[in-house]
């Protein structure tokens, strides 16, 4: 069964959001001949810069690895977020 996935990519000048290429591993060859066109369509839609389908292997893109403790659970990353930028942008959509 086809795996989606999000390549983040390194941010230009004039990029008003984040680019990203969707990632598309486990296909098969006739997969991606069919569903050519309906990919286009996803990528304009979604905002992608692009695409990329592969067939055989799987495509493992290390941000999206989730780190794991000895035990082999899920590791929790712990942050502090920009929470006053959020409430800026939430402020603004409640008008």
């Amino acid at each position: 069964m086809p795996r989606l996935q999000i390549l983040e990519l390194p941010e230009g000048a004039g990029d008003d959001r984040p680019p990203f290429a969707l990632v598309i591993d486990r296909v098969s060859p006739e997969w991606v001949d069919v569903n050519a066109e309906s990919m286009r369509d996803i990528k304009d839609k979604i905002g992608a810069r692009c695409v990329l389908a592969f067939d055989g292997d799987d495509v493992e893109i290390p941000a999206n690895e989730i780190p794991v403790d000895p035990n082999g659970y899920p590791v929790r990353p712990r942050g502090e977020g920009d929470f006053e930028q959020l409430h800026e942008q939430l402020k603004k959509g409640l008008r």
